[in-house]
């Protein structure tokens, strides 16, 4: 929760909430008085509770998630994080998803990697308060000073006579107590559970079928729906012929539907129907005249065709500059000048897109897989003109977002099915449906030039061209794309005097969006390959280039590590390494990729080596878990896929033509953590963008072949 620093003013306590219990939370400055709430429910103050954390007369903790749980590992280590200070077991704590609603839990966006990193103070101090209150009310009990008790699984112990109580039979005493002022956090080195590799709380239900997702999801009456969408998102619907559809046994009707789509509507035909299978053959039978004129229908080739002729004769909206790099550039005799391309992706979540409305006269109610259901009740709030209050979001469990269900389209639609059936929809989405309706990542290029001089940088100048996802979501046309230096590591400015950033705009009518690590995971590719490139124009080792421009002591300790954990000075003829080191989300990554020549003389990767610098963090192996997942994202979409367009269609529609990687196509991955004390970063996202850059520059360092084109493929090179 992206709140103020927590203080007596912004922390709450209150009793009476589900029966007798120990409730604990924040409220937000915004909304709430600027005093200390101590009631029943909050109620008489126009205030409504949060309520974070509950602790039952059974001495049983509930926790409430304000964001979404899509494989990242929220479940185990928001858990973790309360279970270290309030010293409780991990098996008497359960979780349960919050409802949309920012005024209670603020920012509920699952993305930017920034659940841990938003929360984990704020949670801890909740913690540590319960803690104390629950030793005082213990204290208070045995009429003995509570400087001689501690807290332990759940009970409050008396240190000199071994007296124990249970949290449960404190937390009514613990409710009428005001929250201490001042809570000493342990330090570091006191951890038990926190930095440990546990194991995840959620993996038994998501083996077992209790977990509940999206498509789980059934209500009374409720039916189900599949559309036909336009394939061009600004295509219309001419006329459709249902009466085949309408013959399929189950089918119930068949009519016209609009779906919002950032600021157009996209056209469909839905047929409901008592099953998702008769919904489906229904949505087959249809014949379907789409109105695709007026407007350019792209291909591919010409989409970058554009991009190179733009960034030759543009110099576009200047993002960053310092000195004169033009200057030098126009003058220097030892210089480079290349363009990088990186493709369209699609998001190809496992579990494709779904989601439960029920529109009512004085309420609307969604249950899904959702990255952001705070957005989702504003959006559904402004559209169906219903009071927020009276939209209810549900989250579920996700089978993977990737930033793709944090959009409001799908949530759109079924609200709008729903109110036209007058009753409880479920919209299922197909592969195909996912894949070729978008949005994408957009595909970029980049044009990159710098010069070396007495084995220096002497100026570099990045320029991008793509499509900005701030032109569909807000009005900002006219400015730079505010993620054009996004992966870029910020030393560097302070080692590179003339250097510059511009982003020549570029529109499209295709959708895009939010894609893991967004705008990092093509930037990386192009600044850090030409990071790359300058070290060997200048003659110089490309781990020690870097150790020479990124300067600061974390930088410093992280480049030392990758060169330890990888061998890095002991490389053996025949063996190509690449190196490449990105930031986004207040975290760093550096990775090594090692290749060589198979029999067939074909290149393979060998190993990844992977450090990442997040700062303080909770559960190692959640942390390697999502670095091996962000290595195998990135691999993919650098050697495997891509979305491709041609007459303004995308040529892909499922895993059969747009491949995944298989297991055999992975390398091992070793992952380290930096240890330190520094704020906590993110770890969903960071550890995608650093892949593409180092293989392609160990495929450069084994066989003198430079790549500046993704996707490319390993049997080809």
């Amino acid at each position: 929760m992206e709140t103020n620093a927590i203080s007596r003013r912004n922390f709450l306590r209150v009793s009476g909430l589900a029966g007798t219990a120990l409730c604990l939370g924040f409220y937000f400055p915004a909304n709430a008085k600027n005093e200390q709430l101590i009631s029943a429910t909050g109620a008489e103050h126009g205030f409504d509770f949060n309520a974070w954390m509950r602790i039952d007369t059974n001495g049983k903790v509930t926790l409430t998630d304000h964001r979404a749980e899509m494989g990242q590992g929220s479940f185990q280590s928001i858990p973790q994080i309360i279970a270290e200070e309030l010293e409780v077991d991990l098996k008497d704590i359960s979780v349960v998803f919050a409802q949309g609603n920012p005024d209670k839990f603020g920012s509920q966006i699952t993305g930017g990697s920034s659940t841990i990193r938003g929360s984990y103070k704020k949670l801890l101090k909740l913690s540590a308060t319960a803690r104390e209150m629950l030793i005082t009310a213990a204290a208070n009990k045995w009429n003995v000073p509570a400087a001689e008790c501690y807290a332990e699984s759940g009970h409050v112990i008396h240190r000199p006579s071994g007296k124990k109580l249970n949290y449960g039979d404190l937390v009514t005493d613990a409710s009428k107590l005001s929250p201490p002022a001042d809570i000493k956090l342990k330090e570091i080195s006191q951890y038990k559970l926190i930095r440990k590799p546990l194991q995840r709380l959620d993996t038994p239900m998501k083996t077992n079928g209790e977990a509940i997702f999206g498509l789980d999801k059934k209500l009374p009456g409720m039916l189900y729906a599949s559309v036909e969408r336009n394939p061009r998102l600004r295509g219309k619907l001419k006329s459709f012929d249902a009466s085949a559809a309408m013959k399929v046994p189950g089918v119930k009707n068949v009519f016209k539907i609009q779906m919002m789509v950032f600021n157009t509507t996209r056209d469909g035909v839905v047929v409901i129907a008592n099953s998702t299978w008769a919904a489906m053959q229904g949505r087959k039978a249809l014949k379907v005249d789409w109105d695709e004129s007026g407007f350019e229908h792209v291909n591919t080739a010409d989409i970058y065709k554009q991009h190179e002729e733009l960034l030759q004769k543009e110099e576009g909206l200047s993002f960053k500059k310092q000195g004169d790099p033009d200057d030098i550039l126009a003058k220097s005799a030892n210089k480079i000048d290349v363009i990088y391309q990186t493709p369209y992706q699609a998001h190809a979540a496992m579990e494709p897109l779904n989601c439960v409305a029920h529109y009512q006269n004085d309420k609307i109610e969604i249950w899904g897989p959702i990255q952001a259901p705070d957005w989702v009740q504003g959006d559904i709030s402004s559209k169906f003109k219903m009071p927020k209050e009276k939209v209810i979001v549900n989250m579920t469990f996700l089978g993977g977002g990737f930033g793709r269900k944090a959009f409001l389209d799908y949530t759109h639609e079924a609200v709008a099915i729903s109110k036209e059936i007058g009753g409880p929809v479920q919209v299922i989405w197909s592969r195909e449906d996912d894949v070729k309706q978008g949005p994408y990542r957009a595909g970029i290029s980049y044009r990159a030039q710098g010069a070396i001089e007495n084995g220096e940088i002497s100026a570099v100048k990045f320029k991008m061209a793509g499509q900005n996802i701030d032109h569909w979501n807000t009005d900002k046309r006219g400015t730079a794309n505010n993620s054009t230096t996004e992966g870029f590591l910020k030393p560097y400015y302070d080692s590179i005097k003339n250097i510059s950033f511009a982003d020549v705009p570029y529109e499209m009518p295709l959708p895009n969006m939010w894609w893991r690590s967004v705008y990092a995971s093509t930037n990386g590719f192009g600044y850090e390959s030409f990071i790359n490139e300058l070290a060997v124009l200048g003659g110089q080792d490309q781990l020690d280039f870097r150790r020479k421009y990124l300067r600061d002591e974390r930088c410093q300790r992280l480049i030392d590590r990758m060169e330890e954990v990888s061998g890095w000075k002991s490389r053996k003829k025949n063996e190509g390494f690449g190196v490449a080191i990105t930031e986004c989300f207040d975290s760093t990554v550096g990775q090594i990729v090692k290749v060589s020549r198979r029999e067939d003389g074909k290149v393979k990767i060998d190993k990844v080596w992977a450090v990442m610098d997040c700062g303080w963090y909770v559960n190692p192996d959640i942390i390697k878990a999502q670095v091996e997942g962000s290595v195998v994202m990135a691999l993919g979409a650098a050697t495997i896929h891509e979305i491709t367009f041609k007459d303004g269609l995308v040529e892909q529609n499922n895993f059969y033509d747009y491949l995944m990687p298989r297991m055999s196509d992975i390398p091992p991955v070793e992952v380290h953590i930096m240890e330190n004390t520094a704020d906590a970063g993110g770890v969903g996202e960071p550890g995608l963008p650093p892949f593409a850059p180092a293989l392609t520059d160990a495929i450069f360092d084994l066989t003198g072949k430079r790549i500046r084109k993704l996707p490319f493929k390993l049997s080809e090179v």
